[in-house]
């Protein structure tokens, strides 16, 4: 049975996938997800600083070593914001390559968006109208489509250039971060969403990757993360406008200790939850359906298909 490797190397986190086909689409042998903060000052440098090189190939040495483990025939890579925004890319993806067996190709916007829908969709009982949104930690996607009797089908697609770490850097100076400073991370949000233009009223939104998972599992408490419980859960509009104040009152320190919170994310958190209750109130919907799937179950997708 074919059995593919996926990896995603974004701003904030690496992530693997290794697959086989079955009758209902990929099925999950190994994921893994590593923060690696790969993103680390490139909206202000245009680089990809040595340190945040570093721990990513580690990460990815680790990777290579699991794949290997499960005899996956091929593995396919891509890289997503920070390397799309920083002029020394090319030099970490040979890097890459020498690891992997593949030099991870970089991705438009909007490839980035094809691939988020038709991985968060995988697994999720829903139809008709949709709207996926992608919180990465460089940008955000935002992808408009449809789901009827299993065949999927992008509308519109748009990556915006607003995301967790990005909108940390730029705004979030102080622990905790003040009421202004929160205030100018909404302001940035809803600027970059109101240059979007309408979206359809008829609509469930989906919300993917490590930002919305994360206030899933906090909302859960969760401790360990249980990706199981968390794909498919539902967070309300007035549920996450209150976890974000709550994140945003309490310091550094105090975050990382709340379940369902992972460490190496607590500095970035209060940011992406702003962001994400901002795009609740621009699709002015009373609840978002989380997926725990995105870019790297679209490749699996792509790269199983028959």
């Amino acid at each position: 049975m074919a059995r593919v490797a996926c990896v995603d190397i974004g701003t904030n986190s690496v992530l693997l996938l290794i697959a086989e086909q079955s009758p209902r689409g990929p099925v999950a042998l190994v994921e893994r997800a590593t923060i690696t903060r790969l993103g680390q000052g490139v909206d202000r440098t245009g680089q990809l600083a040595d340190a945040a090189c570093d721990r990513t190939l580690a990460c990815l040495r680790a990777y290579a070593a699991t794949i290997a483990e499960y005899g996956a025939e091929r593995v396919v890579a891509v890289g997503t914001s920070a390397m799309r925004d920083a002029g020394n890319g090319a030099e970490f993806r040979q890097r890459v390559r020498e690891l992997l067996g593949d030099e991870p190709r970089v991705i438009s916007g909007d490839e980035e968006a094809e691939l988020t829908f038709a991985g968060a969709l995988s697994g999720l009982d829903v139809a008709g109208a949709l709207v996926v949104f992608d919180v990465g930690g460089g940008s955000t996607e935002i992808i408009v489509g449809d789901n009827e009797r299993g065949v999927q089908r992008v509308a519109s697609a748009r990556s915006l250039d607003i995301g967790s770490v990005r909108l940390f850097e730029r705004c979030l100076a102080h622990d905790p971060p003040t009421p202004s400073e929160c205030a100018a991370v909404r302001r940035h949000v809803a600027d970059q969403l109101a240059s979007y233009g309408p979206i359809p009223s008829a609509k469930t939104l989906i919300g993917v990757a490590g930002t919305v998972t994360t206030l899933a599992a906090i909302d859960l408490a969760l401790e360990p993360y249980v990706a199981e419980r968390v794909h498919g859960a539902r967070l309300s509009e007035p549920r996450v406008r209150e976890i974000a104040a709550d994140l945003a009152r309490l310091s550094l320190g105090e975050r990382k200790r709340l379940p369902g919170l992972a460490p190496e994310r607590a500095d970035v958190i209060v940011a992406g939850a702003l962001l994400v209750h901002e795009v609740l109130l621009w699709a002015q919907c009373e609840e978002l359906v989380v997926s725990d799937r995105g870019v790297r179950w679209g490749l699996a997708t792509r790269a199983l298909a028959p």
